[in-house]
This record gives structure tokens, sequence and C-alpha cells, in this order.
């Protein structure tokens, strides 16, 4: 069977942990800044674990790690 192909936009997006989870980082951080509070935007800094319902789906796009 031939290897599979990464998708190298996930790729870029997410990596996995050394349990095997995958971590994020929030969206909504690019633009329209100024109406958001600063304890949203502190928020929005840090990263994120995949939701379990995702987490299946985007295991395929990455099959080697990342």
């Amino acid at each position: 069977m031939p290897k599979m192909k990464t998708h190298r936009g996930a790729a870029k997006r997410i990596k996995k942990t050394a349990s095997g989870k995958l971590k994020r980082m929030k969206a909504f951080k690019s633009h329209i800044l100024t109406k958001k509070d600063r304890k949203r935007k502190r928020r929005l800094r840090k990263s994120d674990l995949v939701a379990g319902a995702d987490r299946k789906r985007l295991n395929r796009m990455l099959p080697y790690g990342s």
C-alpha cells in the first residue's frame, strides 16, 4: 500500500503532543481587535486542544505526526 500524504494545511496549524492529543491556536485574533476586550485577547493568545469530535478526522490528515 502506498504512503499516505500529509495534509499540509493541517500540518502547519496543528501539532501532536507527546500523549497524542492535538494542539492548535485559537481563532479570531488577527483583526477587528479594538472591540474585543483585553481579557479576551489575552485568552486568545494561548493554545488549545482540538475537540474530540474533530480528532479522528484530523488524525487521518496527519498520518505521521506533525
